[in-house]
């Protein structure tokens, strides 16, 4: 079966059952966790800001499909996908019509993806597996216009044609604050844009930890394209925001400027370059402009991938005083503080149903180190 139906009836308890193993997961390491449980709910339908849809040509008619584990296409209309934001599901119908009509939009066509935002832009994706002409380009262009998208990307091998524009301008509302969030076609963003606005929101919560503002620096450790970085600079004196990806390092330093953001320095490196850098190891160009020796890191920051930090970069984090963990992945999670229970407390814990009606749960921890452990 396909994870695409909305069931409000019983959300709730789908939620707490989900809470419920994240709990015990983390007991059965021994990791005691803080009385209260920060939980948030995702909105129960249209909650969903992107989507990716197969599109199949059968018996002269095409429409848009997901493919359950045995392969064999599901349809996949508006009315069937009520997961999705609104807007997105106003498009559906209305990009199927116009394929359907057209042998320049439809020939070739195999998969369609749908990128929206709480702001109310939308960009389409179209890839095929024929090059794009400029009667596909006139076509395609009157199509971006009619459906009221802010870019139209036409995609096929070694080809990428723009329509309009390739990103997304995104505004959240974080701790009371309108931020403004640039996206870019084909890289990450959040999906669920209601839950984001509590993570983050959290996240500034967690970081401050009762107080108005800290007079210390924070490290930021894969930073992508600054959201968490956005909203959490405020909180601090200094943020060295650090990533490896020179294409998110540039959205991030947008999404900056773009907020007033003056006091962080981008760094394109790994966390154990930074490691290294940081213990007089070795020097690094990309750091020549951080004066690593005056920043007061005492917080760190980590967004990690679904794999976790891992036992290296576990160890590195046990040297600062609070750790601020966002994981897309409570199992790996649970491993990497197991490693730091020995210096660090559970001060606070978050769950975030950002794919609701899955068994995906995304979490966030604040640590503390143990008195004594100085």
């Amino acid at each position: 079966m396909l994870n695409i139906a909305v069931r409000p009836e019983s959300y709730d308890e789908e939620l707490a059952a989900k809470v419920a193993a994240v709990r015990l997961s983390l007991s059965s390491s021994q990791l005691a966790l803080p009385e209260q449980v920060d939980v948030y709910a995702s909105a129960p339908r249209h909650f969903r800001l992107r989507a990716e849809f197969g599109v199949w040509h059968q018996d002269g008619r095409t429409y848009l499909c997901m493919f359950p584990k045995k392969g064999c296409p599901v349809e996949v209309t508006a009315e069937d996908f009520p997961m999705g934001s609104e807007l997105m599901c106003s498009l559906m119908p209305r990009l199927l019509a116009a394929v359907q009509t057209s042998e320049l939009l439809n020939g070739g066509l195999f998969v369609a993806r749908f990128h929206t935002t709480l702001s109310g832009e939308a960009l389409l994706t179209l890839v095929y597996h024929r090059a794009l002409d400029e009667a596909w380009r006139a076509e395609a262009e009157a199509l971006r216009v009619s459906l009221g998208l802010v870019g139209l990307v036409g995609r096929s091998r070694g080809q990428k044609v723009v329509l309009g524009r390739d990103f997304l301008d995104e505004q959240l509302l974080v701790a009371g604050r309108q931020i403004h969030y640039r996206q870019l076609e084909e890289t990450f963003s959040q999906s669920n844009g209601g839950i984001a606005q509590h993570m983050f929101t959290w996240a500034v919560q967690a970081a401050l930890d009762g107080a108005s503002a800290r007079n210390d620096d924070l490290l930021e450790l894969y930073c992508g394209s600054g959201a968490f970085t956005v909203a959490l600079a405020p909180c601090f004196r200094r943020v060295l925001a650090t990533e490896v990806s020179k294409g998110a390092v540039a959205v991030c330093a947008h999404n900056l400027h773009r907020n007033g953001v003056h006091n962080t320095l981008l760094g394109r490196v790994s966390a154990e370059e930074l490691r290294e850098a940081m213990e007089g190891v070795r020097a690094y160009q990309r750091l020549a402009h951080v004066e690593l020796p005056t920043m007061q890191l005492n917080t760190v920051l980590v967004d990690p991938p679904r794999a976790g930090l891992g036992a290296q970069v576990s160890t590195f984090l046990a040297r600062f005083e609070r750790i601020l963990y966002i994981s897309c992945n409570p199992e790996t999670m649970v491993e990497d503080v197991a490693r730091l229970r020995g210096t660090h407390e559970l001060k606070r814990f978050a769950c975030f149903d950002q794919f609701a009606y899955t068994p995906h749960l995304e979490c966030g921890a604040l640590l503390v180190r143990r008195r004594g452990m100085e």
